[in-house]
């Protein structure tokens, strides 16, 4: 990512709807669906960027351990979290032993990695024998947007496209679903008229809007994880992904 999108990550993750909602669904679809994790658990946030995430997994799991290519990010997340942030890349530099995690979350990450496959089977090494990886990925290529562009992503996914994939890297599905679901109408509506009319969006849809309508967003997505802590969502903005290594 750009630098400057890295400082203005760490200000807003705390109270961006977008940030905050998914990581309610997160926490509400690991605490329903991984009744494996616990106490005990060692848990690892790969590409964890500044570390908004590693406070929700220490509520899971014994040991939290963030992976960050970028060293300013990794600075930012030690700093606010107390947490290990290891410097390493996927798929080829992950300086961590084989077998030693029974939990990696990969969110929002492997969009931007040429290599997914590759960054999927070095995930897959990572996990203990019976460990699960999570893992979120922006939706539907038809969505792509300037958001897109300057996190410099590489593609969007489809659910099947997704799950084959995981598959492909010696991962069962355990539960699979598209997400940011009740706002996905307004944004794919805004995002094919900016199209059609020739320009893409100047935000990158980290701008913090007004108190009253922050709350309100947080409110409709975050509600969606009563769905997803058992059930499925048939479209979505983004997928939500969970792989049990056989």
């Amino acid at each position: 990512m750009e630098q400057t999108i890295y400082w203005k990550m760490d200000r807003m993750e705390q109270e961006h709807w977008w940030f905050v909602s998914r990581r309610s669904i997160i926490e509400t679809v690991l605490q329903s669906q991984l009744r494996s994790i616990g106490p005990h658990s060692k848990i690892l946030d790969a590409g964890c960027g500044t570390g908004g995430n590693l406070a929700m997994l220490s509520r899971l799991g014994c040991e939290v351990i963030g992976l960050e290519m970028e060293h300013d990010a990794a600075e930012i997340a030690r700093s606010k979290s107390g947490k290990s942030v290891y410097i390493g890349s996927l798929p080829d530099q992950v300086p961590l032993a084989d077998e030693s995690f029974d939990l990696i979350v990969l969110l929002d990450v492997l969009e931007h990695i040429e290599d997914d496959i590759g960054a999927l089977n070095a995930l897959t090494g990572k996990l203990k024998p019976g460990g699960s990886l999570l893992i979120t990925v922006p939706a539907f290529s038809f969505l792509w947007s300037n958001h897109d562009e300057s996190h410099h992503h590489k593609r969007r996914y489809r659910l099947h496209e997704l799950v084959g994939k995981m598959q492909h890297c010696n991962l069962q599905p355990k539960h699979a679903s598209y997400f940011n679901t009740w706002l996905f109408p307004v944004i794919a509506l805004v995002r094919i008229l900016h199209k059609k009319l020739g320009f893409m969006q100047k935000s990158d849809d980290l701008s913090m809007p007004s108190f009253f309508i922050n709350k309100l967003l947080t409110y409709v997505m975050s509600s969606e994880r009563h769905v997803l802590k058992h059930g499925k969502l048939p479209f979505g903005v983004s997928i939500m992904a969970i792989g049990q290594k056989v």
